[in-house]
């Protein structure tokens, strides 16, 4: 009969073994499991989704004129285009003729879309077939423009004195493409608009300014008292367009040098701010029933006073 000796012990090394497993995994966590592939199945089409939504929201907000007659009036106008996206099986008329052979005028690409398509693109908006596709407008820094056309008109590069337009709350496009129209047809040297509370050169702005955008450039700044300090600092005499002036514009004695000339809201006029950086603030004279002018119809007037008294100076 033999002794059994005392044994040595596992030291520990069998500790983890009672421990167990752990609880059993879900099925879905399973690579081994059919529930396994139907998550990442699942996965794989939510992400998808996310990616098919981007893709309309970017689609969704991107600038078009849309309709027969606004489509047909902006490539009329000049105005820059990536494309005209034409429906399928469109029924033609003079307005779809018109525009088709514009576009081929002026190498714009003719893309064909289902309504659909045009329905997700245009966010729903009334686009009869067509929709023109206006590209990011590439705006200018507004210290710099009005640092250059100041530089410019000291070599001698230019003979008219610098007049730029500066724009304070205005959020209508339409007011925008029209005060940009006024600009061009005035010979203003740029519009400057703040980065915030401000409307920016959207397709409706483009379409009102009748094409002038592509001469007259509209300016940015962060922030527009700011900027009003460095334009005045570059030799630029500042006036406001507001109620209870210290001028009247009929003859105003300023017009004939350097000149920017701020105009605020119709409803708000000039911000407390702006005012108090600018120069002079300047009246347009007006019967006493009417309480304010629209912006772009006060930018016209001003406009053409300007330039009325600097032709009356050169002669």
């Amino acid at each position: 009969m033999s002794k059994k000796g005392p044994t040595k012990g596992s030291g520990g090394k069998g500790r983890s073994s009672l421990k167990g497993k752990g609880p059993t995994p879900k099925a879905e966590d399973r690579p081994y499991h059919k529930a396994y592939r139907s998550k990442q199945l699942a996965e794989r089409s939510a992400a998808k989704r996310t990616d098919n939504k981007r893709t309309d929201r970017i689609r969704v907000n991107a600038e078009y004129v849309t309709g027969r007659n606004s489509v047909v009036e902006a490539l009329r106008a000049g105005i820059p285009a990536k494309a005209l996206h034409v429906a399928i099986r469109i029924d033609v008329d003079d307005r779809v003729r018109d525009s088709l052979k514009l576009a081929a005028e002026q190498g714009i690409p003719l893309m064909e879309a289902s309504k659909t398509e045009l329905d997700r693109m245009t966010d729903g908006a009334i686009h009869q077939g067509l929709a023109l596709q206006i590209p990011s407008y590439e705006y200018k820094d507004a210290v710099q423009l009005a640092t250059k056309v100041v530089k410019d008109y000291d070599k001698g590069y230019r003979t008219a004195q610098p007049l730029l337009l500066a724009l304070d709350g205005i959020t209508d496009p339409r007011n925008l493409g029209a005060i940009v129209r006024s600009a061009s047809a005035f010979g203003a040297d740029g519009v400057i608009i703040p980065e915030r509370r401000s409307v920016g050169m959207t397709a409706s702005a483009w379409k009102t300014s009748a094409g002038a955008a592509v001469r007259v450039p509209v300016a940015k700044c962060t922030n527009l008292t700011n900027a009003l300090k460095e334009i005045k600092a570059a030799g630029i005499f500042v006036i406001g367009l507001d109620a209870g002036g210290d001028m009247m514009l009929p003859n105003f004695e300023l017009a004939t040098g350097p000149l920017c000339i701020v105009v605020g809201s119709e409803g708000k006029g000039l911000s407390r701010l702006v005012r108090e950086h600018c120069d002079a603030i300047v009246s347009i004279p007006i019967n006493s029933a009417m309480e304010s002018l629209n912006a772009s119809m006060a930018v016209g007037i001003s406009l053409y006073e300007v330039s009325r008294l600097r032709a009356e100076e050169a002669k």
